[in-house]
Parts: C-alpha cells; structure tokens; sequence
C-alpha cells in the first residue's frame, strides 16, 4: 500500500540544478526523481555525487535580488534553481578555557544562527570516542600492521606462492595482527557475531594466504577462534577503563540482577547503541542543554539552533532511553523535537549510521514492483479496500507516461478500456 506522499515523489519529473561548489567550480545536478521533499536527502545526494561531507546547502533566492540564503526546506526549489554548498569547519574543542566559556559561545552562535550571513557556518557538534560512523562493511578490510609484521607476512607469502608452504609466525607478530584485527571490529560493533568472526578470519587468509592452517577445513578456522577470545579480553580490557558500552551489563553496576537477565546489548545495525558523553560534559550539564532546547523550540525560525543541540545531547538521551525505557509519552514531553520528521532521520543517521529516506526509498524501488503485484493480487473485502488507491496510482503514471515512460513498469494493465492503460 502507497501513500499520496509516496505517490507523488515517485512520480515527481526530472529537475535540473546549478550547483555552485566553489569560487570557479560550478557543477549540474540531474534529479531523476524530481527535488526530494526532505533536506536531508538532498543533502545526502549532493554529498555523494560530489564527493562531499560537512556541508550545508543555500539557494538563491529571486525576491532578494538573487542573493543566497540558508536552504532549510527544499520547498524554496525549483526546476531550474540554484543551490550553493557551504562547507562546514569544524572547531578545534581547544577553544573552551573556562568552565564557563562553552555556555556563552553556544549562546552567541545561538542568537546569530537563525539571521546567518552566507559566511557564517554553524559548530559543529563534538562527537565521543566511541561514535561509530558507519555500519559493518560488506567487505571487512585488513590493516596494515606494524612493519615488522608486514616483512615476515610478505616473505611468508612468496614463499607460499612459490612451495605452498605455511607461516610460522613469532608470538609478537600474532599479537600485533590480533590487536589491530580486534580494534578495526570494534569501530563497527562491540558484540560482533559468529558470521562476522568468519568473514573477518576468511578476509585475512584471502589477503596473507601464508596464514592458512592445514588443519582447518577452511584454513581459517582457528583465526576465528583467535579474533573470538581476542575480543572477549578486550571487552573486558575497555570494562575496566570505564567504557559507558561495555559497563552498562557489569554485575558491579547489576549486583541484584542476574547475569543473563537484562542484558542490554545493541539490537541489528544500531552503530551507536550507549554512547559516552562528549568529553568535558556531565550530565548536569546535558540536562541543561535538554532545558535550552525546550525553550529554543518556542521561537521562530530556529531549526538550527535546535538541530546542533539534538546532536550534542544525542549521546545523554541514548543513554537516558537505555537506562530508565521510558514511555513514549514521557519521551515526547521531554525531548518534543525527536518527534519531528528531520530530527526522525538525524536521529536515526546518529543511531544506525545510515540515512533513514535515502535507503527506504531506494528500497521501495527495489520492491515497489513485487508490492504493487501482491496488492493487485488481493480480493474479497481487502481487494474493495485497496482498489481505489491503485487507481489512483495508476492514473497519476498514466498522466505521467504522456511526457516520458518513466516509472510505468509500476503499473499493469487493470484499467477499464475507456480509461487509459498502463503498458508494462
């Protein structure tokens, strides 16, 4: 089933942008899909046609003699248009000399964000040690390891090339590809399961054939068992020095729960399941980030604003929601601009590391075709109930095959003979 909305992005013309990257650099972006309805993924295209990140987007606007402004709605688009991309700098956390210094430049950077002038750019929010940016790759990479290592592993595999004979590796070249191996898991997850040991361990032995063990119906068996003690020690290791993650299911911080009730571990592809604080923030301190936001949301025009401090606080909510779950009506009084649709997807990028309307919609292409033909194969009082939103589907493509054939291969022929029919 489709909503209008749905419907009328999928059915939205080609549009043409001027995209101005830099003072002699001018590009021309082709929209298949018409102008997306969300910021955020216009945002996201920009970036990955152009190779971009951190940045920000303005457009021209005609009633102001052509100058730009900051875009917050891709509704100010138009076929045609103009857009600008605005790198984003980043502030060194250097800056902060006093206990009373972060307060006062958030504050000005406040008051002047909403009126910005095309050479303002915004600060951008800190990021924990602990941030993860990305989700588990489709193809896990192996470092490379000390130098020490490197020249035993290149001789190991000539000589593998050459007689198919095995490494023996010293115990300090072991340990440093184990320590590196377990480090790079865990900049994508700290609860990696039995088929990420397996490709991590297969990627290695793909990389340094020298390393296959005979024994081994795989030759990586036993790597895999390596990397899976290997990473129990360093959980343990990161417990001690205090990492927010890995002490949330402590039996110091749980002494009346059992240990294998309540454990709290990130479900599938949350990236950033408990992340720790920024550094120098306290909870206090985030508490009265929360309050600012509340009265930030009662002026106009001030998405900004509110947008940096739901990225600053995004660490001490996650934890708030880990800690105490609380209800949904309780969540909303506290944190009213979670519930609003581009704080939805910032939320969800900062939480799962991917863009939330970018992959929804590109796989709602992928099965958009399967779902129309199962709802069309639907009948009885079900079929009564969905047949008028498919005939509204169909007669907006086939008002849309008149300048192009574009997303016809939606639609099949159910259309009456005096109606216009949809070829597949």
């Amino acid at each position: 089933m489709f909503f209008p909305q749905q419907i009328f992005m999928m059915a939205s013309k080609p549009a043409r942008l001027k995209v101005i990257l830099g003072e002699n650099n001018v590009e021309k972006l082709t929209l298949r899909d018409g102008i997306p309805q969300s910021l955020v993924e216009l945002t996201d295209i920009v970036q990955k046609t152009f190779n971009l990140v951190d940045i920000r987007l303005q457009y021209m606007d005609d009633d102001f003699g052509h100058e730009f402004f900051n875009l917050n709605s891709t509704n100010d688009l138009k076929d045609m248009g103009t857009i600008k991309v605005v790198q984003i700098n980043v502030m060194p956390l250097t800056i902060v000399v006093t206990d009373e210094a972060p307060a006062t430049v958030q504050q000005e950077l406040d008051e002047s964000s909403s009126v910005a002038s095309n050479d303002t750019v915004p600060l951008s929010s800190p990021e924990s040690v602990t941030s993860r940016t990305e989700q588990w790759p489709r193809k896990f990479s192996i470092r490379q390891f000390s130098f020490e290592t490197e020249v035993q592993l290149e001789r190991g595999n000539e000589e593998y090339r050459m007689n198919k004979k095995m490494l023996t590796l010293r115990t300090k070249a072991k340990s440093d590809i184990l320590n590196g191996v377990i480090e790079d898991i865990y900049k994508y997850t700290a609860y990696p399961t039995d088929t990420h040991f397996c490709e991590v361990a297969e990627a290695l032995i793909q990389k340094h054939p020298c390393l296959k063990e005979p024994g081994s119906y795989n030759g990586a068996y036993g790597w895999k068992q390596r990397f899976k003690y290997k990473m129990g020690n360093y959980r343990t290791e990161l417990k001690g020095l205090g990492c927010p993650e890995l002490c949330l299911n402590s039996k110091k911080e749980t002494p009346n729960k059992a240990a294998a009730k309540g454990v709290k571990r990130p479900r599938r592809a949350e990236a950033n399941y408990y992340p720790s604080l920024p550094a120098g923030e306290s909870n206090e301190t985030m508490e009265k980030e929360r309050l600012e936001i509340l009265t930030e949301m009662t002026k106009r025009n001030n998405e900004r604003v509110v947008r940096n401090k739901m990225a600053r606080t995004f660490a001490y909510r996650r934890q708030e929601i880990v800690n105490t779950e609380p209800r949904i009506c309780n969540l909303q009084d506290r944190w009213p601009a979670l519930f609003e649709q581009q704080e939805i997807n910032e939320e969800f990028q900062r939480l799962v590391a991917r863009p939330l309307e970018t992959k929804f919609f590109a796989q709602l292409d992928k099965y958009g075709p399967a779902l129309m033909a199962l709802a069309r194969s639907k009948g009885g009082e079900m079929r009564e109930k969905i047949l008028p939103i498919i005939h509204n589907f169909d007669q907006i493509l086939c008002s849309e095959s008149i300048d192009g054939p574009s997303l016809c291969y939606w639609a099949t022929p159910i259309c009456a003979p005096t109606e216009c029919v949809v070829l597949v």
